[in-house]
């Protein structure tokens, strides 16, 4: 798999020529320009002629690229994948929405090689794809060892919310009935307990991507306008375990940088554990303290995790507005 940062993935609406420029100027990680959802039907040529004009003409720096194509079984995603493949040399990932089964990352995967083997094209294009029904969660872990190809899987709350037929009109926001009553406490009073009802779904997704070494980013917070409830979607995916989260809206791109990057506190905790362990190894040891911890090769693994995500997040930064 191809190491990117990826601590935000920014959608931009492939029919809006005026977001597309815009777009541009923005600090996220990882674009992808939408044929999908934010594209009318009768629109979907037009859209897939000024993603492609886009991608090739403006400037994008070196953040990664990606495509929202239509979902598979589509009247348009044949052309999409192959057409933007063909002609998009800056391309670097497919978004595939409502991916359902390792086939369709398979599917996807095999269209892929042929144009490559067609154009010559020498940089493999990855694949990216959205979970977003009760049967790509269900199939979380076989679709992600589906093929080399895929990169990341994201979890699609909107869409996986109207597949479960819950009540939910604003999507990653947590719904005040999914509570329950505590016991009297000394004085009489019960209070509500917060759950949250998308934990097995975010889990499923995470477990999956790190037991085969791809990325697991967050879905979308649809209610742009209340960033502290953004902001807390975003450290609870982080303490879950997720690399990332997708900005419906370009103010979400820096709160969502901020905080999947590693502080300077961690990143000089990594440093030193790393510097430790490396001492003690030289003398047989397996473990030694640091700032009256014990730590050992367990903290060794997440310390050059932290210092990997740095570095790839620096490139990132050099590069871009």
């Amino acid at each position: 798999m191809t190491a990117r940062a990826h601590r935000s993935e920014l959608a931009v609406p492939g029919i809006q020529q005026r977001f597309l420029a815009k777009a541009t100027a923005s600090p996220a990680d990882v674009i992808f320009l939408d044929l999908e959802d934010a594209v009318a039907a009768s629109a979907k040529e037009t859209a897939r002629g000024m993603v492609i004009e886009a991608l090739n003409t403006l400037d994008w720096g070196r953040r990664t690229m990606a495509v929202r194509v239509n979902a598979l079984g589509t009247l348009w995603a044949l052309r999409d994948i192959v057409d933007i493949a063909r002609a998009c040399p800056r391309l670097d990932l497919i978004l595939l929405p409502k991916a359902e089964s390792a086939f369709d990352v398979q599917f996807v995967a095999e269209l892929l090689a042929s144009v490559e083997r067609e154009t010559g094209r020498e940089r493999p294009i990855g694949i990216e794809v959205l979970l977003e029904s009760a049967k790509g969660i269900s199939r979380a872990d076989e679709i992600a060892a589906a093929h080399p190809r895929l990169e990341a899987m994201v979890f699609g709350v909107g869409d996986y919310s109207a597949d479960l037929r819950t009540p939910d009109t604003v999507f990653g926001r947590p719904n005040p009935d999914y509570t329950v009553l505590t016991d009297a406490d000394a004085a009489g009073q019960r209070h509500l307990h917060y759950n949250d009802q998308w934990h097995y779904a975010l889990a499923r997704v995470v477990n999956a991507c790190r037991a085969n070494n791809l990325r697991p980013i967050d879905g979308p917070y649809t209610d742009y306008k209340d960033p502290d409830g953004f902001h807390s979607s975003a450290l609870r995916a982080r303490s879950m375990g997720f690399e990332g989260k997708w900005a419906i809206h370009p103010t979400q791109v820096e709160p969502a940088n901020a905080v999947f990057s590693p502080t300077p506190a961690q990143v000089t905790w990594a440093r030193e554990v790393v510097s430790a362990l490396d001492a003690a190894a030289a003398s047989g040891q397996g473990a030694v303290g640091v700032g009256g911890v014990l730590v050992d090769l367990a903290h060794v693994r997440r310390a050059r995790e932290v210092l990997t995500r740095a570095a790839l997040i620096e490139g990132v930064q050099g590069t871009n507005p």
